[in-house]
């Protein structure tokens, strides 16, 4: 079979760049995924972007940025899937290369909320749900994923601060991130006291906005350059998985369908148990959305994912790490370009090259973005070739 090689990886400081534009962000991923992959030059260019018509008042980023990096002449698409927008773009990538009819294909994540600031944002993220029967009652996803953190404490009798695990570990590991958005480890007691954001959701139990981008070039294994010296790292499984937009037209809506299947799938394509997977880089947006998707995946037991974070389970040392480059949380999420980020993350596991945060001898880990409370959920195994 076709080894699909990621050669190179690239990404900006995520934060609020009040003064950078859009296109800036994005090349500046693109120059540094360029420069790792020995020189590489994609023949195809596909943007994860959530919000930037929206945000930036600008659609068409697929020509915008080929044109400013230089690319012109090469296919260039706009992949929009909300918050899996990025994870959607980095398997339309693997497979244009897989199909053999793309040699090299660049994948760059970008969003810049900064944009605009206030009820705009709230306003922007909201169409990321049912318009008709959500966001026109009010409904943002911060409420919404409040609403369903609502729920789960109520269904599993979960303690208010139940879910302070996650926020715990993401910061922990985003102490070591130098591209993290917060790199301060937090207390319990931080956790206990932060402001509530929708009751019971407070600051720490959701992933701050930023701006940021990151690429990705794939290629088939025969094609690197005879220059090439980074350890191998290849995309093994890929798959992504849809349901209903609205989450009230679900028979569970405390399940994440998608996640399993998707998951599922793509463990399916290369043969791999959970047992065989050496971390999990999952989409905490929201810390409910963490725990449902250590649920869905098997990671545990419906009802039991948020004693995985409130253990240790999923800590650098733990039996599945997860967020271990500080995740959503501590890096900030960057909206469309959060997919990207996680396969630049994983990469850098793989390669061995993650120091203080590297997970010892890691060979599998699993990426998993969503968009909207899973509404689409991609995946894809990455694995260090020996």
């Amino acid at each position: 079979m076709t080894d699909i090689i990621i050669a190179g990886i690239g990404q900006t400081e995520v934060g609020e760049h009040w003064d950078i534009g859009l296109r800036d962000l994005a090349f500046a991923a693109i120059q540094e995924a360029v420069k790792d992959s020995g020189g590489l030059k994609p023949q195809s260019l596909f943007v994860g972007n959530m919000l930037a018509p929206n945000l930036s008042n600008q659609a068409h980023l697929g020509v915008l940025i080929a044109d400013y990096a230089g690319l012109l002449g090469i296919e260039a698409v706009t992949i929009e899937a909300a918050g899996a927008s990025g994870g959607a773009a980095v398997r339309q990538g693997y497979l244009a290369v897989k199909s053999g009819l793309v040699d090299v294909a660049l994948v760059v994540g970008v969003e810049k909320f900064t944009d605009k600031v206030g009820a705009g944002v709230d306003a922007a993220l909201a169409t990321t749900g049912d318009a008709d029967f959500e966001s026109v009652q009010g409904m943002t996803p911060a409420a919404q994923a409040a609403l369903l953190m609502k729920r789960y404490m109520h269904e599993y009798d979960v303690p208010a601060d139940g879910f302070a695990g996650f926020a715990l570990t993401a910061h922990a590991n985003g102490v070591a991130n130098k591209n993290a958005m917060f790199r301060k480890a937090i207390k319990p007691e931080t956790y206990a006291k932060a402001e509530m954001v929708s009751d019971p959701l407070n600051m720490f139990d959701m992933a701050p906005n930023a701006d940021g981008a990151a690429a990705v070039l794939l290629t088939r294994r025969d094609l690197l350059p005879a220059n090439f010296k980074n350890p191998l790292v290849k995309i093994a499984g890929s798959a992504a998985s849809s349901d209903t937009l609205a989450l009230h037209d679900r028979k569970d809506m405390l399940f994440f369908d998608t996640a399993q299947i998707s998951a599922g799938k793509a463990m399916k394509q290369v043969g791999l148990t959970l047992d065989g997977i050496d971390f999990f880089e999952y989409h905490d947006a929201f810390s409910i959305f963490a725990t449902l998707q250590l649920e869905a995946v098997g990671f545990a037991i419906k009802g039991s994912g948020w004693k995985l974070a409130a253990d240790g389970s999923i800590g650098l040392k733990g039996k599945i790490p997860c967020a271990t480059m500080g995740g959503m949380k501590a890096r900030g999420f960057a909206g469309g370009a959060s997919g990207v980020y996680q396969a630049v993350e994983a990469t850098i596991q793989l390669r061995g090259q993650a120091e203080a945060n590297q997970i010892k001898e890691a060979r599998f880990g699993l990426i998993q973005s969503l968009g909207g409370p899973a509404s689409t959920a991609v995946s894809h195994i990455l694995q260090r070739l020996e």
